[in-house]
């Protein structure tokens, strides 16, 4: 059933290989061979948890150091295609504990190093631009809370500006009031005049 498997695998039918690494694990339960090249199934259906599972497995039954080390290389590859660099770097270090000089190995570590790098600087500067958009937005707002102030000042200004207005008379009552004024001094000057007027020079008639 795993060679039926490996057959199958060959001509890139990775969902009848793995029914039959499946069909050879319930004959076989734990044969290393089926446990790893069904890991390689699901790898190649994009299912790369389950995958890390079963490379997992293998590396825990198989005996050979080189196929211990392609478990965890396979395991490290899982981790890439998730994007986890940090697990990736690790099942790599793993690897070459087994396969010291393995070409593959310290390519894909070196990758996964980098990819790690450039994602804690990625965070870091996603950090960096969050903190520096809160500290605009913390500026902004209190530029508009200063804003809103002065203009409520301007406002309270204007306030008492209209109120002033409110009592300006028209042109026409203007005028009506300057004659109204006008007339009464008129009348004021008049009565002052009586009280202030010399008396006229009487012509007394004397009685010799």
């Amino acid at each position: 059933m795993t060679r039926e498997g490996n057959k199958y695998f060959d001509k890139q039918k990775y969902a009848d290989a793995e029914a039959s690494y499946k069909k050879a694990l319930e004959k076989k339960n734990n044969f290393p061979e089926a446990v790893f090249n069904l890991g390689d199934a699901m790898y190649k259906q994009g299912r790369f948890d389950d995958a890390s599972k079963q490379f997992e497995q293998a590396a825990k039954l198989l005996k050979d150091t080189v196929q211990k080390a392609r478990a965890y290389h396979n395991i490290g590859n899982c981790s890439m295609e998730k994007q986890e660099y940090e697990d990736a770097v690790k099942a790599y270090k793993q690897a070459l504990k087994f396969n010291p000089n393995d070409k593959d190995t310290k390519y894909n570590l070196a990758y996964a190093n980098a990819k790690l790098k450039d994602n804690k600087q990625n965070k870091q500067d996603k950090k960096d631009q969050k903190q520096n958009k809160d500290q605009d937005k913390k500026d902004q707002d209190k530029k508009d809370g200063d804003k809103k102030d002065q203009q409520g000042k301007d406002g309270n200004g204007d306030q008492k500006q209209k109120k002033g207005t409110g009592k300006e008379l028209s042109k026409e009552q203007a005028e009506r009031l300057l004659e109204a004024l006008k007339a009464e001094e008129q009348k004021t000057q008049e009565k002052m005049q009586k009280k202030t007027a010399k008396p006229q020079d009487a012509k007394l008639e004397k009685d010799w």
